[in-house]
């Protein structure tokens, strides 16, 4: 095995599974971006979950008659729950196209919605990721924007839902006030960045352009789908970044929006995540450059921005460059041994190591630097579930073949005499799982 084949596998996907090598063949560049070229489907293992509306209707009737801190809809969401994270990691354990499994990732995490501070979401977090997330992955980002900011998840995880004008005619007669919460996160967090130039009037005229995003109330034919309440929509202009937004209901966000999503500082901002997550923890500025430079003059085309990416030489160097985070490692080594244990186990696993799904500590997501995975505590945590995982698999696996398929090409030779001369099979699975050049990428 190449380190390019290596590279392929594990910087632009989860990992190299059986057969993968022969699949990746001789052109690994090739093999990568010939996975952008279909617009991506659904993968069949989440085909077959609720649809939106349902699971989101059912929500706002349990908020509503204040049964959502019963048991029954407690161990109803969690049942949702297990089986989309379960799905989910299936899909990246048997994808054929991991590099779109690991796009929707990475933007599921830069727009996060998080049960961590909003456990009612349990039951459509995973909902909000295939609804909003993977059908724009290789589309526009002005589109996956648009989604994001009008899917029901993210109104309600960033209190957008209940945000009143204080002008407006039910803030007048209600004295309800205004959340700046969700235009403070897409200005900071999913376009300008937090040096993109903003200021606070600014957070507080995008609030106000967005008051009325909301969502259809509970048992009315809109229940479950985006709704725009003009009844609760600050009126008049407003001045965002210099431009003024004049009283138009719901199209001042969706201008807002696509002016946000054509930004230079939005172009930056992406480009420098992009490369932070993919290539270094130290994104290198010509590559930064080289991405913001393609999201502007193709108007935020996905697609290009993702095969501009691939086509970095700095993304073929350091094969090592990146630390595994906890969902990355577990894929990683549920693919390399053809393993799919059930969402409870696959939970249970990433809540050890500090990652339970679609739950971040705060609108910012989970890390993308070594720093936030790797601490003494951390690494006694990843060294415990190797040796765990290890002797729950079969005992017909052969370590130094698997060591050899996976890591050869970057492990250095005392990791693979390590793993040769291991007391048992388990002990030696461990010892692979453990090693540096598993827990990177």
């Amino acid at each position: 095995m190449s380190i390019e084949t290596f590279i392929a596998a594990n910087r632009f996907g989860f990992g190299l599974g059986p057969g993968e090598q022969e699949r990746i063949g001789a052109d690994r560049r090739g093999y990568v971006l010939a996975q952008l070229t279909a617009q991506p489907a659904l993968p069949p293992e989440l085909a077959q979950l609720p649809t939106g509306p349902t699971a989101i209707r059912r929500l706002l009737e349990a908020i509503k008659d204040k049964s959502v801190q019963s048991e029954d809809f407690r161990q109803e969401a969690r049942a949702a729950y297990l089986s989309e994270v379960g799905r989910r990691t299936q899909a990246a354990i048997r994808s054929q196209t991991p590099l779109i499994e690991r796009l929707a990732h990475f933007w599921s995490n830069h727009f996060t919605v998080s049960l961590a501070s909003k456990p009612v979401l349990s039951a459509i977090a995973g909902l909000y990721e295939r609804e909003a997330i993977r059908p724009h992955v290789s589309g526009r980002f002005a589109d996956m924007l648009g989604a994001v900011v009008r899917h029901p998840a993210m109104l309600i995880y960033l209190d957008n839902a209940t945000s009143v004008g204080p002008n407006s005619r039910a803030g007048r007669r209600r004295d309800k006030g205004l959340n700046e919460n969700l235009a403070r996160e897409l200005l900071e967090l999913h376009t300008l960045g937090v040096d993109g130039g903003y200021t606070q009037k600014d957070v507080q005229e995008f609030a106000k352009i967005l008051t009325g995003w909301s969502i259809g109330r509970a048992r009315s034919n809109e229940a479950g789908a985006f709704k725009f309440h003009d009844m609760i929509h600050e009126p008049g202009d407003k001045i965002l970044l210099g431009k003024r937004y004049e009283e138009a209901g719901v199209q001042e966000g969706e201008r807002a929006l696509l002016e946000l999503s054509r930004h230079p500082a939005t172009a930056n901002h992406i480009a420098r995540k992009l490369v932070r997550h993919f290539i270094a923890d130290e994104p290198p500025p010509a590559a930064v450059n080289r991405l913001a430079q393609v999201f502007r003059d193709s108007d935020g085309d996905l697609r290009e921005l993702a095969a501009a990416l691939v086509n970095l030489e700095e993304a073929w160097r350091d094969p090592l460059a990146k630390v595994k985070s906890p969902v990355e490692l577990v894929t990683a080594a549920l693919r390399a041994t053809a393993v799919e244990p059930e969402g409870e186990k696959i939970v249970q696993s990433l809540a050890l190591l500090g990652q339970t799904p679609f739950a971040a500590p705060s609108p910012a997501g989970w890390p993308d630097a070594a720093a936030g995975w790797i601490g003494p505590e951390a690494v006694m945590r990843r060294i415990e579930w190797s040796s765990a995982f290890a002797q729950k698999l079969p005992r017909d696996l052969a370590p130094i073949d698997l060591a050899q398929a996976t890591i050869g090409s970057v492990a250095d030779g005392d990791t693979m005499l390590a793993i040769e001369r291991a007391g048992d099979k388990q002990e030696a699975l461990a010892l692979l799982f453990a090693s540096p050049a598993f827990q990177r990428r």
